[in-house]
């Protein structure tokens, strides 16, 4: 009977030292329940975005509500000039306050790839890949796992660092090198956000920008130097530029001919007198210090009083990209 009895504590000893300890699987599942069934959520964090030699960074401000309303801010710290992308019913907007404009895609950001500062996105990327490594120390956890970023490819993996609390701390993609591209440091998170009704409607954030207005960018009238890729394709070079002027500014038109084939326009931008909604095609895509306008052919975006737009029917996305990435956005203007 004594045998019986030390042998049942044993075993008892045994299961409850068992419950006490979680394994990786029960960690992340824990993770996954906790994003999961929030409601709403918003994130305040850092991200900083290394292009080339150049490293830009941004105060990051999400703001999302089930099922499918998201909205972004996006500040680039160098200039201060901001940028919203917000999803609600109607569509996927990308609001420019600073030229009183906003672009309006039919799109399914953010679905469609890997998105370092969406808590949503980034446990899909946990609970999608099935070699995820996990890792325990003594201030947490961290787990690596496969990201998917279609137009960029070098971008591989991300370690993923968080408290004993399962708190975003913060996120690193990697390249091929295991060189950290995006880096994503979270300073707050509140799970049980609220908002007003109206939060993410595009008509409350266009009344904002009306009060505003004295944070609006100078125009320009005149583009002082021409603006090259640093990257051209293999057997491509510039054929023809041209300079047209426009009623509020002028426009740069270079044509590059070869294998590979396109144009690049660089125009003075204006700011709207009233918001406009300007229809686009493609997707919203950060890219260095804007967020541009993707489609299956041409890639536009703003920088510095300068609207840029590349098309080509000889390149891929990922081309596209790689020249628009490889131009030196500090533009001079008068």
């Amino acid at each position: 009977m004594k045998k019986l009895i030390i042998l049942g504590t044993i075993i008892i000893m045994l299961f409850v030292t068992g419950c006490g300890k979680k394994d990786a699987g029960d960690i992340i599942k824990d993770l996954d329940k906790k994003v999961s069934s929030a409601t709403s959520y918003q994130v305040e964090g850092r991200l900083q975005i290394t292009n080339n030699d150049d490293t830009y960074n941004y105060d990051v401000t999400v703001s999302y509500q089930k099922p499918n309303k998201y909205r972004v801010s996006l500040v680039n710290t160098s200039n201060d000039h901001e940028q919203i992308i917000l999803k609600n019913d109607e569509g996927v907007y990308v609001v420019t306050p600073s030229l009183n404009k906003s672009f309006k895609f039919q799109s399914d950001w953010p679905n469609n790839n890997s998105q370092v500062y969406l808590l949503n996105s980034i446990i899909s990327d946990v609970n999608n890949d099935g070699d995820r490594i996990f890792e325990e120390n003594k201030e947490g956890y961290m787990i690596t796992t496969k990201v998917t970023y279609p137009n960029n490819t070098n971008l591989i993996k991300q370690k993923i660092t968080m408290d004993k609390n399962l708190m975003f701390k913060t996120i690193e993609v990697l390249d091929s090198n295991d060189i950290p591209q995006m880096v994503m440091k979270f300073n707050s998170i509140d799970l049980k956000a609220n908002f007003d009704d109206d939060f993410f409607d595009l008509d409350s954030i266009i009344e904002q920008i009306d009060t505003n207005v004295e944070e609006k960018t100078e125009e320009s009238n005149a583009i002082d130097d021409i603006i090259y890729p640093l990257y051209i394709p293999m057997g491509t070079s510039l054929v023809d530029k041209e300079k047209v002027a426009k009623t509020d500014g002028e426009r740069i038109i270079l044509t590059f001919d070869g294998e590979k084939p396109f144009l690049l326009v660089e125009e003075t931008v204006s700011i709207e007198e009233e918001f406009s909604v300007i229809p686009t095609y493609g997707d919203p895509l950060l890219l260095a210090d804007t967020v541009a306008a993707l489609s299956s052919n041409s890639i536009s975006w703003v920088s510095n009083g300068i609207e840029y737009y590349i098309v080509s029917d000889a390149m891929s996305q990922v081309e596209l990209i790689e020249i628009a990435s490889s131009i030196n956005t500090v533009a001079t203007i008068k």
